[in-house]
């Protein structure tokens, strides 16, 4: 399973660079063995291919439940990920990602809940803070940019845009708190790092 992750994430980083020009910025803000959830903007279906070439490790997904029953694609998406209903984060989908975060895995999250066509920054749902909290684990923001034109909303063909991946510096988790509060802090600032970052670039 592994081996086959490792394939494609190959293949699409050497397509993203040729095709899209590439750009990753900030990778060295990832640690190198402990958990983390990279937390990024959604504004096209290329976002997760497009993040997962852009990091260095293995990465598990945390995406709609949806996209498990799509021919083919529900296969692929089974294999890299957990799911997660878009109203809410169940609380199964919250101890296994917990639970693979303690055991040192990369999560990826799309706090927004779903696709931002227009390519504005909404405010994240709760899932990100608690999973967070929980895990005590550190959250690196993280920018896509460039996907909306690549791949619009309603396009079937991929155009020759650029695309840039900027990966912040990590939010570390205050290992003191645990109250609603707290965790609703967690996503406002995990999305208020975004949103600077686009504004900076």
């Amino acid at each position: 399973m592994s081996s086959s992750y490792w394939f494609f994430r190959a293949i699409f980083y050497i397509f993203f660079r040729v095709f899209n020009r590439l750009e990753v910025i900030g990778s060295e803000n990832i640690p190198e063995e402990r958990g983390v959830i990279v937390a990024a903007n959604h504004v096209s279906y290329l976002d997760p291919l497009v993040i997962g070439a852009a990091l260095k490790r293995r990465a598990t997904y945390v995406a709609k439940e949806g996209l498990f029953n799509i021919p083919l694609l529900g296969t692929f998406v089974r294999t890299f990920s957990l799911p997660v209903k878009r109203s809410r984060a169940q609380p199964s989908t919250i101890k296994e990602a917990v639970k693979r975060l303690r055991e040192g895995e990369l999560i990826v999250m799309f706090p927004e809940g779903g696709r931002i066509a227009d390519g504005s920054i909404l405010d994240a749902k709760r899932g990100v803070g608690v999973i967070a909290a929980i895990s005590r684990m550190p959250v690196v923001p993280a920018l896509i940019k460039g996907t909306e034109k690549a791949l619009p909303v309603g396009s079937i063909f991929l155009r020759p845009t650029k695309i840039t991946v900027i990966f912040d510096n990590p939010i570390e988790i205050d290992k003191d708190e645990t109250d609603k509060h707290f965790k609703e802090r967690i996503s406002r600032e995990t999305m208020e790092r975004i949103r600077k970052l686009k504004v900076e670039r």
